[in-house]
């Protein structure tokens, strides 16, 4: 991989002490599809913390209605929460609207377990529930017909048609050795969140010495980290809005994830973001935090030009 390999791309930004309506949120989609990044990351939950969320794959279809030459990476997807089958079936629909233009990263979302439990899913069986559907899901995509009974998950000759032309990659995140397996069984990467440099370029070393000991040796991995991060002129105000924008999302304070949300202008984030690649990072995921939408998506495009140098 070289430089000019690396992909950047970045989410909605979340800016200080404003909502989104439905228009200025059409109008950012729209900026970061003209603007010189690799795609929209939209995120994933059905009833987070206060009941907040919004369906990763309603929005990735939307937004790629918005702008046909748009990218979506979808990260991440709590799979857990559905059945195989019919995220199998809107997969197929989405990729048949938009081919080559969809990534979806899965994962536990174990920050909240309420909300498993109001879905219907134990909360305890999430790992095992996540590994079948895996099964299930990648051979439907393959376009085969699935007959599988696992512990959580049944199915018996069950067929998705059209199988999308364009396969649709799938990465696998979460931090454990369970996570790691299941992105090496499974995965076309793995994803990661809140780590070092060290810490990300180990786990892609035991994703990818785990598959191959298994006899999957492949090549093309394409290993991703979501990034939250404040882009501002000046460091302060930066620090001060990822702060907000994390603190307000997870209900946690900034300090225990400063270390790993960089701030400050988009030389500051380049230069922190800069060792993942050499890690074996080739997929960047910004979550911005700023006071202007247009100037922060602006700053995202820039650590995308910087890391490519």
């Amino acid at each position: 991989m070289t430089r000019q390999d690396v992909r950047v791309g970045c989410a909605v930004p979340v800016l200080a002490g404003a909502g989104w309506s439905a228009l200025a949120r059409r109008d950012a989609i729209t900026a970061i599809a003209a603007a010189d990044l690799d795609h929209l990351m939209v995120g994933d939950h059905v009833s987070f913390l206060r009941g907040e969320g919004a369906d990763g794959l309603i929005q990735a279809a939307g937004s790629l209605s918005m702008s046909p030459g748009l990218s979506v990476y979808v990260a991440v997807y709590q799979l857990v929460l559905r059945h195989p089958v019919l995220v199998a079936r809107q997969l197929a629909d989405v990729a048949a609207m938009a081919p080559g233009k969809l990534v979806l990263g899965i994962g536990l979302g174990g920050e909240d377990r309420h909300e498993a439990e109001v879905c219907g899913v134990d909360p305890a069986t999430r790992g095992r529930r996540t590994d079948e559907s895996l099964i299930v899901l990648s051979g439907l995509m393959r376009g085969e017909s699935v007959t599988f009974a696992g512990r959580e998950i049944q199915v018996s000759d069950a067929v998705i048609r059209p199988t999308p032309a364009t396969p649709v990659p799938i990465t696998v995140g979460g931090r454990s050795d369970a996570a790691l397996a299941r992105a090496a069984r499974a995965g076309d990467g793995w994803i990661g969140i809140w780590l070092s440099a060290r810490r990300f370029a180990e786990a892609v070393q035991t994703v990818e010495e785990l598959a191959a000991s298994s006899g999957r040796d492949r090549t093309g991995w394409a290993h991703a980290l979501n990034v939250w991060c404040g882009l501002d002129t000046k460091h302060e105000a930066a620090q001060r809005n990822v702060a907000r924008g994390m603190q307000g999302a997870y209900g946690l304070p900034y300090d225990s994830f400063a270390r790993w949300s960089p701030a400050g202008t988009p030389a500051d984030v380049a230069e922190f973001l800069d060792p993942y690649v050499a890690a074996g990072c080739t997929t960047f995921n910004l979550i911005p935090c700023g006071e202007d939408s247009d100037a922060t998506i602006a700053m995202a495009a820039e650590v995308r030009a910087l890391l490519r140098r």
